[in-house]
């Protein structure tokens, strides 16, 4: 009973700080609606290691390194770093890329959706329902047969996830070594909260997110599965606390027309969404939650984060995502290409 209170607790908490920073970032100097989002940051942090020509879309997110090393931190603390990898897991760096494509389309990952609705845009509606209808549809998916790579987790060597933490440790010098990395004079790359508090608020993310085991796509399946009240909380508290700090600091309009980060056609916010929450189940959680599981040892999740920034190239150089002028011929192609290949894939695991 006292274990579940604590995990009630600490995934609370996770919802609250992640609401709360999400308007808060934003406030600070982050793109409007966009104080988390996965996706974003990856196209960025690409873009700042020179995988992508976008000028407009580079600067290597403190926030990033701060999920990773705070829930490494948090899983050492716990005793729960465990370095691990299945048999075969290929298929996840497919699995991240499409989640990236998903979120372009929409424009935003699950948080971010979660943080537009908070602040009033009524776009992200569409959005919300896709999700849940993705996460349905991912389940049914899994039911089907073994998607996760077979077999159960088995102990890797200190040594690959060791290199993990020391990539994450070079990325932190270079962050704090102005010239050696791109950074946009405009657009959403330009805009960014100050490098310490971005840092300070993706440590404390990560530790709390690693604690609660705290995901959105995994919050909507346990509210489907087992009707979970922690889930519940934890998602309720996001929207409370970020709508409360974007009324306080002026960043609440409601609409559903003229919203930053945002466009009209609510189909393709549907479908993005879907293939997100449908590739998040098979994989074993959302965008975000990759990068919590790779900090804590997991490979597996370590390569759906690369298959992650793979996604995020091809995004910026394919010209895949979306813009407040609509969706591109080449991105919504990309979603139904997605959506065929987790068909697929489910097809093919039930056909062994």
């Amino acid at each position: 009973m006292r274990g579940r209170l604590a995990r009630h607790g600490w995934i609370v908490a996770a919802g609250l700080l992640m609401g709360l920073f999400g308007s808060l970032l934003a406030y600070w100097g982050n793109p409007p609606n966009t104080g988390i989002c996965i996706s974003c940051f990856l196209e960025n942090a690409v873009g700042a290691l020179g995988l992508h020509p976008n000028p407009r879309m580079r600067y290597l997110r403190p926030e990033l390194l701060g999920f990773f090393l705070g829930s490494a931190a948090a899983a050492l603390a716990a005793r729960e770093f465990r370095p691990r990898a299945r048999a075969a897991g290929a298929h996840l760096l497919g699995l991240g890329l499409l989640m990236i494509v998903g979120s372009a389309v929409f424009i935003g990952c699950p948080i971010k959706m979660m943080l537009r609705l908070a602040a009033g845009d009524l776009t992200a509606v569409a959005g919300a329902v896709g999700l849940v209808a993705g996460v349905w549809g991912g389940l049914r998916l899994v039911r089907r047969g073994d998607l996760d790579g077979g077999g159960r987790a088995r102990p890797v060597p200190w040594l690959v996830p060791a290199g993990l933490v020391v990539g994450a440790l070079v990325l932190t010098a270079l962050l704090f070594r102005p010239g050696i990395l791109l950074e946009s004079r405009s657009g959403p790359g330009a805009l960014h909260a100050p490098v310490w508090i971005s840092l300070a608020a993706g440590l404390a993310i990560g530790v709390a997110c690693q604690r609660s085991r705290f995901c959105i796509t995994g919050s909507v399946r346990d509210i489907l599965l087992v009707r979970s009240p922690g889930a519940v909380l934890a998602l309720g508290g996001l929207l409370a606390a970020a709508g409360l700090a974007d009324g306080f600091t002026g960043q609440f309009r409601l609409g559903y027309y003229d919203q930053p980060g945002a466009h009209l056609e609510w189909l393709w916010s549907f479908l993005g969404m879907g293939l997100v929450g449908a590739a998040a189940v098979v994989a074993g959680g959302c965008p975000f939650r990759q990068i919590v599981r790779a900090g804590e040892g997991d490979l597996d999740a370590a390569a759906t984060v690369v298959g992650m920034g793979a996604g995020a190239v091809l995004v910026q150089v394919w010209g895949l995502g979306a813009s407040a002028a609509g969706v591109p011929a080449a991105g919504k192609v990309a979603v139904l290409v997605g959506l065929a290949a987790l068909l697929g894939l489910g097809a093919s695991a039930r056909s062994h």
